[in-house]
């Protein structure tokens, strides 16, 4: 009964053995030849300005969020048609696929009362 799963903690067993290996080898072996501007940090070769601990806008956070939603929304949507138009061709024709049009309706009017509200609330404004 425990023999599909020796292979298998095996297999984990020397997974974790040679990363563990192989950091521990670069760790030890690496020439270390540390100057002031190799301590920095790296911003795309400009010096760095200010504190890298500086606060960000509410609007990227709200962006963020917003792109999120919109990427679950596509998620959602390509599994439904997939099955929606999914046989003959012709669009579904079993006996939940008015509900299931309906319902992914439903989904869609919401998302995009919400796209609307962030919309009017400025939310896509660059500036």
């Amino acid at each position: 009964m425990r023999e599909p799963y020796v292979s298998f903690l095996l297999y984990a067993v020397f997974v974790v053995a040679n990363a563990a290996l192989l950091i521990g080898v670069s760790h030890f072996a690496a020439p270390r030849r540390p100057t002031p501007s190799k301590l920095e940090p790296y911003e795309s070769g400009m010096p760095p300005l200010g504190d890298a601990h500086e606060r960000f806008s509410v609007k990227f956070y709200l962006v963020a969020m917003l792109f999120i939603v919109f990427d679950i929304e596509t998620v959602f949507l390509i599994p439904w048609g997939a099955i929606y138009f999914s046989g003959d061709g012709a669009g579904g024709t079993g006996p939940g696929m008015g509900f299931l049009l309906a319902e992914m309706l439903v989904f869609l009017a919401i998302l995009f009362v919400g796209y609307v509200y962030v919309w009017k609330r400025g939310a896509f404004d660059w500036d």
